[in-house]
C-alpha cells in the first residue's frame, strides 16, 4: 500500500511513522508513506497557498491552484483508489472504513488547514471525506496519522499475530471483553475461573457474552 499525504506542515507527521507498528510496516515494505509539502506548489515568490474568503469572514482558505497542481501531479504518476480529505464535516472514521481502506493500493490524504479548502477542490478531486470526531483540530495532520495507523495495522504481515487485528474492538460491532494476564490473583482480585479452565468453547462463549454486556453498558448504539 502507498499513502501520499499532502500538508502545509508535513514535518508534524514524521515522528509517528518512525516508531512501532507503522515503522515496522514500512521497513517490511508493506506500506509506503510519502509526505508532500503543499508550499512546493505555492504561487509566487512567497509560495502562497491560502487567501481570504470570498464573501468576507474571518480566517483563510486553502487555494485551489496549489492543491490542484499537487494532486494532479500525483495522479499523473499512478492511479489512486481514493483521494481523502480529512475534515470535521466528513464521515466519522470507524473500523468498517478502516477495513475497507486497508484493501486498497494507493491513497491520497489531504490535510485541511486554516478554514478549510476551496470547495472546487472537493468537486474536482476528493472521493471521500473523513472526520476522526466531532471536534476541531488546528489542521488535518493529526487526523491523517490516526487514519494511517488504523489502516496500515490491518495490512497482512504488519502485526506479529495477524489474528490480533481480527479480535480488536469494533471488528464485529462489539467492544472488547475484559482481558487478564499473570498473576491469576492479585490483592484479592482473581481472574475468572473460566479463563483458567482450558475449555476453549466455554472461554469463547464467556468472551462473547462479556463483550455484548460491555457494549450494552458503554456503547449500546453499536448493537442497533
Amino acid at each position: 500500500m502507498r499513502i501520499d499525504i499532502i500538508s502545509v506542515l508535513p514535518e508534524l507527521m514524521e515522528s509517528p511513522f518512525r516508531t512501532s507498528i507503522l515503522k515496522r510496516a514500512m521497513d517490511k515494505g508493506l506500506a509506503e508513506v510519502h509526505f508532500h509539502n503543499l508550499r512546493d506548489f505555492g504561487l509566487g515568490k512567497h509560495r502562497q497557498v491560502d487567501d481570504e474568503l470570498y464573501g468576507g469572514g474571518a480566517g483563510m482558505v486553502m487555494m485551489i491552484e496549489p492543491l490542484d497542481l499537487c494532486i494532479s501531479e500525483l495522479k499523473s504518476q499512478r492511479n489512486y483508489d481514493e483521494v481523502i480529505y480529512l475534515t470535521p464535516d466528513g464521515e466519522t472514521l470507524n473500523q468498517k472504513i478502516a477495513n475497507s481502506l486497508s484493501i486498497q493500493k494507493n491513497l491520497i490524504f489531504l490535510c485541511g488547514h486554516y478554514k478549510g479548502i476551496d470547495q472546487r477542490v472537493r468537486e474536482l478531486h476528493i472521493t471521500k471525506e473523513i472526520s476522526i470526531g466531532d471536534y476541531v483540530l488546528t489542521g488535518g495532520e493529526l487526523a491523517a496519522c490516526v487514519l494511517a495507523d488504523s489502516v496500515i495495522r490491518l495490512l497482512p504481515g504488519v502485526l506479529n499475530d495477524e489474528q490480533s487485528a481480527l479480535t480488536d474492538s469494533f471488528q464485529d460491532n462489539l467492544l472488547s471483553p475484559p482481558i487478564y494476564t499473570r498473576p491469576s490473583e492479585y490483592k484479592g482480585l482473581k481472574v475468572p475461573e473460566v479463563l483458567l479452565s482450558g475449555n476453549s468453547k466455554k472461554i469463547e462463549e464467556w468472551l462473547h457474552d462479556e463483550a455484548v454486556k460491555i457494549t450494552q453498558e458503554k456503547r449500546p448504539g453499536l448493537l442497533d
